[in-house]
């Protein structure tokens, strides 16, 4: 059945998200959501959709929506997304989900109360060859004991050159719950937790900008026998690979986003197999959400709550680390504070 759906946001990640919906076939733009009646005008009618609202209580209260796909500046999250719960809308919501674990918990209280279902849009972890990674990392034949990972997402943000000349864009502000950890490490530490689970321990140890968020830093997750290290920034850029190390050999991944390549490496041998699958991309702009656009349209159309139950779980994990990497560096946002 094809999901009707509304956005709040209309950036180039909505953008995104609505060309791999239909790309599809299993999602429909039904209505969008804009402070300005032009710009939502102006912007449904790319898609074909003429259901624009300035109003959240109207647009909410739009009984062909079937779910909305929310990607507003993050300390935004938790009100859009209650609110639309309540109004019995299933809600995508772009990570971060919220500000705080306090805030998430609260969230999924409601849409159990409510029979709908919200889910974080981590959508590198529901790429294929992410999920062939899965598989690699407990192959006891290719890598044996872990011994270590190394993962990197560093890219410079042009929103950074703002930053330089004086301004506060939301992304570098707390008071809208921003910073690199959130929007660009968030990635890297969500793809180590649906690897290898809760960390028993984090340490961070943050550049921090002039507008009081951090730029970037170094994040260390620490596990039984091993240890990640993470790489992330959105001021400055690294071209690292990624790398799991085990006793039996080194698989590297070209990146925690849009996988290409996972190379195994064997010591013995000393021979390198390339294992990764076809990589697919939706053109322009160039981000990879059609899997996971299938796999939510899945989730809803069959009433997967056992697959809910897992993404909600590495969710909680993941605001549960970046929280308190966060709160260790005396990075708080308003909704630490209530």
């Amino acid at each position: 059945m094809t999901i009707t759906f509304g956005i709040i946001g209309t950036n180039w990640i909505t953008e995104s998200w609505i060309q791999a919906a239909h790309k599809t076939g299993q999602w429909k733009l039904h209505s969008v959501y804009s402070r300005s009646q032009d710009q939502a005008k102006s912007f449904g009618s790319k898609y074909d959709c003429s259901n624009a609202y300035t109003s959240l209580d109207s647009f909410f209260g739009d009984d062909g929506m079937q779910a909305v796909y929310i990607a507003s500046p993050n300390s935004l999250h938790y009100e859009q997304a209650k609110q639309a719960l309540k109004a019995k809308k299933h809600v995508i919501l772009e990570k971060p989900a919220t500000s705080t674990p306090e805030e998430l918990d609260d969230l999924f209280r409601v849409a159990q109360e409510e029979g709908v279902f919200v889910i974080e849009a981590f959508r590198h972890i529901q790429e294929a060859n992410y999920k062939l990674l899965q598989k690699l990392v407990n192959d006891e034949k290719r890598l044996g004991p872990i011994y270590g990972a190394s993962f990197t997402y560093a890219s410079y943000s042009s929103r950074y050159n703002n930053v330089l000349a004086g301004e506060v864009p939301n992304i570098f502000s707390l008071d809208f719950s921003g910073g690199s950890l959130v929007d660009i490490g968030v990635y890297p530490v969500t793809f180590a937790i649906a690897l290898f689970g809760e960390p028993k321990e984090q340490t961070y140890v943050p550049f921090v900008c002039r507008t009081g968020v951090d730029g970037g830093g170094v994040i260390v997750l620490r596990y039984d026998n091993f240890g990640v290290q993470i790489n992330h920034s959105k001021s400055y850029t690294s071209a690292a690979v990624c790398e799991v190390y085990g006793e039996k050999g080194t698989i590297t991944v070209n990146a925690t986003t849009d996988i290409s390549t996972i190379k195994h490496w064997d010591p013995q041998s000393k021979k390198t197999e390339e294992l990764a699958g076809s990589y697919k991309t939706v053109e322009k702009p160039n981000v990879n959400m059609e899997e996971e656009a299938v796999e939510f349209a899945r989730i809803i159309n069959e009433k997967d709550s056992k697959a809910v139950s897992e993404l909600e779980k590495i969710s909680r994990i993941v605001i549960k680390v970046t929280s308190d990497l966060r709160r260790q560096n005396g990075l708080l946002y308003p909704a630490d504070k209530q």
